[in-house]
């Protein structure tokens, strides 16, 4: 099978060395890729929402299953494109359309989605710039803290925890009438806030029958010990500890059953990765999120403990036969550490030369930031290399990952040394 990979991120490079270990595959393609996908396949200078180029190179390279890594070509639509086009209508799309995308692409869409399924999640009421008074109105007699979230994509910097009633006023008017994130906040979501522990399920589903891929936690604050500015995530372990066979039947039974159904009754046609952001409170699982594809770093911990052929999974959700397929997942410990560019997650540094990626001694390395000039590999991204270690313990697992994203090095280089250091 020739296969194009839309995306240029950890991700991206996760599924490229899982996709290529599959006998099932002839050629990879990644548009437009990383310095580290390109080790194995070829990368394509296209942009992954420019649909008449995605189309034009498909028919050209004769490609038989698309790969969306990223949430915004199917939030714009590329699976309804490819099944609208009488030359590509045949072709299988990895992702859902453009309907079951906005379960992603808008946070009241995917809370009142949850509602209607009795989908345990927080409270929320939702508001625009008409109804901006109302909204004031609202949060003076709400709990804190609060939280409010920009209802588009807004590149996971559309959430902030206010936790004084006057800070969620100023900044719900920053939201709508200033545009603080531009039209992704034309409407906000005011949400309770939920406390406890978070972690992400991953669900892979044909829209008939799903399977559970391994779940995972990830650490978005950019300094140790959770602490300071929120960044796109620092690293990631899978499993996670906390989430065992009774909770994870409960998670089962009450939000990805209930999802998968959901998604039958409202007619939503669903091809693709569910992405469940989740909080344990008490030992009760609530949804924060919905998200439409693998998350990251996440996916550079969980990937490595697929033990099956990940692109027969792939082809189980294209042929509509998920449910024939095989799932092994590896009983080890992976742990993610990512290396992110000086001054991340503000303005960053870009065009630093990386040298070590060839003296990591037992762990992966999948780029996310990198590009190759004059072949030297150099960082073009704020998150740039994710280190991923698979080991038999969490321990072993973080401490070589810790060691090896130690091995390399670059102008500005930062990586927080306690990723799982709260589960151990």
């Amino acid at each position: 099978m020739n296969i194009l990979l839309l995306g240029s991120g950890g991700r991206e490079s996760a599924f490229a060395w899982k996709i290529t270990q599959s006998p099932l595959c002839n050629e990879l393609f990644i548009a437009p890729g990383n310095a580290g996908t390109a080790a194995f396949g070829q990368n394509v200078d296209l942009n992954p929402t420019d649909f008449k180029s995605v189309r034009r190179f498909v028919l050209e390279n004769d490609i038989n299953l698309v790969v969306v890594g990223p949430e915004e070509p199917l939030v714009k639509g590329i699976h309804d494109f490819f099944l609208a086009d009488q030359d590509l209508k045949n072709i299988p799309v990895i992702g859902p359309r453009e309907e079951g995308a906005k379960l992603e692409g808008s946070k009241e869409y995917s809370k009142a989605f949850m509602r209607r399924h009795f989908i345990p999640t927080a409270a929320s009421a939702s508001f625009t710039i008409n109804t901006l008074n109302e909204g004031l109105s609202y949060l003076e007699t709400h709990k804190l803290p609060v939280v409010l979230k920009a209802d588009g994509l807004a590149a996971g910097k559309g959430v902030l925890i206010c936790q004084t009633t006057e800070e969620a006023q100023t900044e719900l008017v920053a939201m709508l009438q200033d545009a603080k994130f531009g039209e992704a906040s034309s409407k906000v979501v005011i949400e309770e806030f939920l406390t406890g522990i978070e972690l992400s399920v991953f669900v892979l589903t044909d829209g008939h029958t799903y399977k559970i891929l391994p779940e995972a936690k990830d650490y978005k604050r950019i300094g140790e010990g959770d602490t300071g500015l929120n960044t796109g995530g620092m690293g990631s372990i899978s499993p996670v500890p906390f989430a065992d066979e009774a909770f994870m039947k409960k998670v089962e039974n009450d939000i990805i059953r209930p999802t998968i159904n959901g998604l039958k009754i409202d007619q939503i046609p669903y091809k693709g990765f569910i992405f469940i952001g989740l909080m344990n409170t008490d030992g009760e699982p609530y949804v924060i999120e919905y998200n439409v594809r693998m998350g990251d770093p996440e996916t550079e911990s969980v990937i490595p403990r697929i033990e099956s052929d990940f692109l027969d999974l792939l082809l189980g959700v294209a042929n509509e036969n998920l449910a024939e397929k095989e799932l092994k997942i590896s009983e080890k410990t992976a742990a993610t550490v990512m290396l992110v560019s000086g001054g991340y997650p503000g303005e960053y540094m870009k065009g630093k030369t990386i040298s070590g990626i060839e003296n990591l001694r037992d762990s992966l390395a999948f780029h996310a930031g990198t590009v190759l000039e004059d072949n030297l590999v150099k960082t073009s991204g704020g998150r740039v290399l994710a280190i991923t270690s698979l080991q038999d313990n969490l321990f072993d697992a973080v401490q070589q990952a810790v060691a090896d994203a130690g091995r390399i090095y670059f102008d500005g280089r930062y990586f927080r040394a306690d990723i799982g250091f709260d589960l151990i």
